[in-house]
């Protein structure tokens, strides 16, 4: 047996040159006793215990795969760590598939091993609190950190500190090293460091900002521990709060849902309240557009109407020969009342120009009459309407259809044409068609103009503003052999 001593701080070279010894040796690795370095062992590892270079016998390889694993695997510390990687090694001339094998027990050691490592890492860049000491003679400031790694991942972290707090002297202590950062040099150091007792101003930023971004509605127990382990807590001045805010969570979470229940929808509360200042309109007469308007403005057929602003209804002539729908309002519209007023109403205003169409003289509407979104903070981000939304709205369409009694209908987009048809074909395979619908009108397939302003290839889209743009051209060659 022989006994190989590494004073093991995640030193790939170290444990490479003595295993590459070994192997070349043929050393099993039953024969091995590897040993990390203790306060009785005087040497980086026992040099009469190395065998003598071999004359004739073939080098060992390795994929590269395993090289990554090990400089990981090394910063554990786990004594077992360097037999294994050994043994991983050996076994890897007999198979280079080895790591591959997820249900081998090696390897799922060595990488349990590697996750561990990853893991202290991350935590050591999250829970490091550096605290101000005053300032060096160059003016830098200078602050020092204290953290308690499960492993040995100091020389492996302290490059991203280095990165990131570039402009500062540093210092970060533990009890497996210390890293000092001074400008210039980057300098590392195994020996063990006592822990400093230091505090400055930037403790009480740090609970104002955790008691700021604590969502009690959204506390979790088990992930936050997880997240947040308790053996953390001593060393970060926020942890101060945590019981607090624990205890108080359900009370918090009561009185969040009370407001709720009192508060109108924060967004719309403006607009709604100044509808409801609007003087009175004579009421319309039944049977015809304007009455429709009024009716749908009430319209609950389906979820859609409780987060909306209002109903966005058609806008035209009573008599427009030509009636574009589009798929449901956005933003913009939602907030106007009026239909294709955004970004997209913007090109769709654009391209008829440009194509000879007089907006004033057809009527555009959507297939969906409210607007469908998902709040993302201040922002409101548009969702497709599903059939059942598309199927509770189609019969406002058919009610401006029967009225407006257009002779040719184009449909902007999947949506429209699903509103207006049973067709079962993909929107790209009718595109640019007109072809004949019930009631002896012509039904026209063309994109939705959101489309063009979503293709993020910019080669893709000249050429789809391109085929949009022949689409305006051809209705309106259609518009006027028709009139």
């Amino acid at each position: 047996m022989r006994r190989v001593v590494l004073a093991g701080r995640g030193d790939l070279a170290e444990w490479r040159d003595a295993a590459r010894a070994f192997a070349a040796a043929g050393i099993v690795p039953e024969e091995i006793d590897w040993r990390e370095k203790s306060a009785e062992a005087d040497l980086a590892f026992q040099r009469d215990a190395m065998p003598p270079a071999p004359v004739t016998r073939k080098p060992m390889t390795v994929p590269p795969a395993f090289i990554e694993l090990a400089e990981t695997v090394l910063c554990h510390c786990d004594p077992a760590r360097f037999s294994l990687l050994y043994r991983l090694l050996w076994r890897l001339q007999l198979d280079r598939q080895l790591l591959e094998v997820a249900s081998d027990e090696d390897v799922v050691r060595a990488r349990l091993m590697a996750k561990n490592v990853h893991r202290d890492a991350h935590k050591m860049t999250a829970f490091v609190r550096f605290k101000e000491v005053g300032a060096v003679s160059s003016g830098r400031r200078k602050f020092i950190a204290w953290f308690e790694p499960d492993h040995h991942i100091v020389r492996r972290t302290a490059p991203f500190f280095q990165r990131r707090f570039t402009d500062m002297d540093w210092l970060i202590a533990t009890p497996k090293g210390s890293a000092a950062w001074d400008g210039e040099r980057l300098t590392m150091n195994d020996a063990p460091c006592e822990k400093p007792n230091l505090t400055d101003a930037t403790d009480d930023l740090w609970r104002t900002y955790y008691a700021s971004i604590f969502n009690p509605a959204r506390l979790k127990l088990k992930a936050m521990h997880a997240e947040m382990p308790k053996k953390y807590w001593k060393n970060l001045p926020e942890a101060d709060l945590i019981p607090g805010l624990i205890a108080s969570a359900e009370s918090k979470v009561r009185e969040m849902a009370a407001r709720e229940a009192t508060q109108s929808l924060p967004f719309h509360d403006r607009l709604q309240q100044a509808a409801r200042n609007l003087p009175t309109e004579p009421e319309a007469p039944a049977g015809t557009l304007e009455s429709l308007r009024a009716e749908a403005a009430a319209c609950t057929r389906c979820p859609l109407h409780a987060k909306a602003t209002q109903t966005v209804f058609g806008e035209g002539p009573r008599d427009a020969a030509v009636m574009f729908v589009g798929e449901q309002p956005g933003d913009q519209e939602d907030i106007s009342g009026r239909p294709f007023v955004g970004p997209a109403g913007k090109l769709f205003d654009q391209v008829i120009a440009e194509a000879g169409i007089d907006r004033s003289m057809v009527y555009v509407t959507n297939s969906v009459k409210h607007f469908k979104y998902e709040p993302r903070g201040k922002r409101r981000i548009h969702q497709k309407p599903n059939m059942g939304e598309v199927k509770h709205c189609r019969w406002w369409l058919d009610q401006e259809l029967t009225l407006i009694k257009p002779k040719l209908i184009v449909a902007m987009g999947a949506t429209a044409l699903a509103a207006l048809t049973d067709m079962k074909e993909r929107l790209q395979d009718v595109r640019g068609t007109a072809m004949a619908i019930e009631g002896g009108r012509t039904l026209f397939v063309t994109v939705h103009p959101s489309y063009l302003l979503r293709i993020p290839d910019e080669r893709l889209k000249v050429e789809e503003m391109a085929r949009f743009r022949q689409d305006m051209l051809e209705i309106h060659r259609l518009m006027t052999s028709a009139g």
